[in-house]
């Protein structure tokens, strides 16, 4: 029991110091507009199906300051790598330094996964996540609703704790969600630097979210 007292004791300062250091990293805004200072590295979460095609349709929008981009795609999804292939090569006609990589991680969950197994999987993207986003350091992670992208902002989240870079967080909720957020939005709700919805409705129940009307 005395162990259990100690141990605890022990890590009681090392948890107050990683709450005010996440307080501190979800306060602290960019102190330069994104592209301003050059190319901004963006780490893209592409998961399957629509989100794959919302997540590109954004991309044609943004400039080309947002380079490289680095895609991240669940280890099972097997039409996603085609699509980003395919979008790069119209997007390096008009942009020849245009650079991109794509790169796989375990899916946090798959489709009809239970909530209790679904844990065991996320902390095993976590896993793979973590030397991801440590070795690539981007300036953004872009992520529009797939699973995969929590363990990769957590990832980018964690490398601001350490004080290794500020990365900023963009989540993009889906078109599809005009009532309720998606439960990947909610859980990013509160972590984001910027958190975009696509309806009004939306913008109405959580007053930190921008709604600039159907960017995608």
């Amino acid at each position: 029991m005395m162990l259990l007292l100690g141990a605890a004791l022990t890590a009681l300062p090392l948890c107050l110091v990683f709450i005010i250091r996440l307080y501190i990293v979800l306060k602290t805004g960019p102190n330069h507009k994104p592209g301003a200072k050059g190319p901004v590295a963006v780490l893209v979460v592409a998961g399957s199906g629509g989100h794959t095609t919302e997540i590109l349709r954004l991309l044609e929008y943004m400039s080309a300051a947002y380079t490289p981009r680095h895609y991240v795609i669940a280890d099972t999804d097997r039409m996603s790598e085609e699509k980003i292939c395919t979008f790069e090569k119209f997007k390096q006609q008009s942009d020849s330094k245009s650079q991109f990589t794509i790169c796989r991680i375990p899916r946090s969950r798959e489709v009809h996964q239970s909530w209790s197994s679904s844990v065991v999987s996320t902390l095993n993207a976590l896993w793979y996540s973590l030397p991801l986003v440590f070795r690539i350091r981007p300036d953004m992670v872009l992520c529009n609703g797939p699973g995969t992208c929590i363990p990769l902002c957590v990832a980018g989240l964690l490398l601001g704790i350490l004080g290794m870079k500020k990365v900023l967080i963009v989540y993009v909720e889906s078109i599809c969600r005009v009532q309720t957020l998606s439960l990947t939005g909610k859980i990013l709700y509160p972590l984001s630097d910027y958190f975009f919805v696509q309806w009004s409705s939306l913008r109405d129940k959580y007053p930190k979210s921008i709604f600039l009307g159907r960017i995608v």
